[in-house]
């Protein structure tokens, strides 16, 4: 029979191992209310951080950034507390300043608002595996949302809105809703858009060299001089789809562009095989489609009152099902007033629900959901 003096021996030798065994990795909640916190949370974070952000409006001094890598099992997460409505305005940054830039892996920003910068509102730089969902970049001095770099990969930008962005040095000529620009890596996609009354184009890829996926998003009233500049240089395109000698298949699939000031959707000279389908331009100041030297296939789509005409496009084109097309019919739109595109979002995010620039058809033209 063990004696108790040998009992007490082993009860702490083996008290004496389980305290020197290291604790388990538990992801932190941090619950922010005010600039320094949040600045230091964002900076600060590791992988399986979650950042809660009390509701009301921050105003940063310099950008908040973050160099942290969340995993793909385990990321960093920046949201607001709760329903509660969080917006940071970059009214207070230096002149050239972002308010929120990235170049880390694996975070989900979701439910902010971000207004105001006096630049780019959001910039991710070579990020893999982000995820951005109902959030706002409006009324900044450059692109509202950025995605470049080499190395940007498996990206999801969803349920955005970006709209009022105008960049007055350059008159206008660079703030887009969404760019995803100067870079490459492939699995970036952006769902459930609605870019408007940006200075230049409500999406632009220019100069990436991967192919991006849009789906489910809106285009329009982009490229207006809503600022009463006399130089003003806006483009004013629905969808830039590439740019720069990059030979690119970029896919939009049931999407719709309307009352932009340039070509609903255009290749902007890239040469690749640009996917359209399922698509609606309509009221666009140039092109409904601008398909000249790629070899892009367009199929079952519709325009519609678009100031230059419906399409042009070029030898290597394939055309078919759309209502330019020999034997299609155009269908009648059930709507076009659309006022109720700027209507509130859903509870889940989702485009409001709309009657504009629908058909009913099964077959052709952009579903507006």
């Amino acid at each position: 029979m063990r004696s108790m003096r040998n009992v007490l021996a082993a009860s702490t030798v083996a008290a004496v191992g389980l305290v020197l065994l290291p604790a388990p990795a538990f992801a932190a909640t941090v619950v922010v209310s005010n600039v320094t916190d949040l600045t230091s949370a964002i900076k600060n974070a590791s992988a399986g951080t979650v950042i809660q952000v009390r509701g009301g409006t921050y105003y940063p001094t310099a950008t908040l950034q973050s160099t942290v890598n969340g995993t793909s099992s385990s990321p960093v997460t920046l949201t607001a507390y709760g329903s509660e409505v969080v917006k940071i305005s970059g009214s207070s940054l230096p002149s050239g300043s972002w308010i929120f830039k990235l170049t880390a892996d694996y975070w989900n920003v979701s439910n902010i608002t971000f207004s105001d910068s006096p630049d780019s509102a959001v910039v991710c730089q070579s990020c893999t595996g982000t995820n951005w969902n109902n959030i706002k970049t409006i009324n900044g001095g450059d692109s509202g949302f950025t995605l470049t770099g080499d190395g940007t990969a498996n990206n999801t930008i969803k349920n955005i809105d970006a709209y009022g962005n105008y960049d007055a040095a350059a008159h206008g000529e660079n703030a887009d809703g969404v760019a995803i620009k100067f870079g490459s890596g492939s699995g970036n996609l952006v769902t459930g858009a609605r870019l408007y009354n940006n200075s230049d184009d409500g999406i632009d890829l220019w100069s990436f060299s991967s192919p991006v996926t849009i789906e489910h998003t809106w285009s329009f009233g982009n490229g207006q001089n809503r600022w009463g500049d006399s130089a003003f240089a806006g483009d004013g395109n629905g969808y830039k789809l590439g740019g720069d000698g990059e030979t690119v298949a970029h896919v939009v699939n049931n999407s719709a562009a309307w009352d932009n000031e340039g070509n609903g959707f255009t290749e902007n000279s890239n040469k690749g095989a640009i996917v359209i389908n399922r698509t609606t331009a309509y009221a666009n100041g140039n092109w409904g489609y601008y398909f000249s030297t790629s070899s892009a296939r367009l199929g079952k789509n519709l325009a519609v009152g678009n100031g230059s005409g419906s399409v042009t496009k070029g030898s290597s084109v394939v055309s078919a099902g759309n209502n330019w097309d020999s034997g299609i019919s155009t269908p009648a739109f059930v709507s076009t007033n659309a006022a109720t595109t700027y209507n509130a979002r859903s509870s889940s995010g989702t485009l409001p629900a709309t009657t504009f620039l629908t058909t009913g058809s099964s077959t052709i033209g952009a579903t507006m959901n």
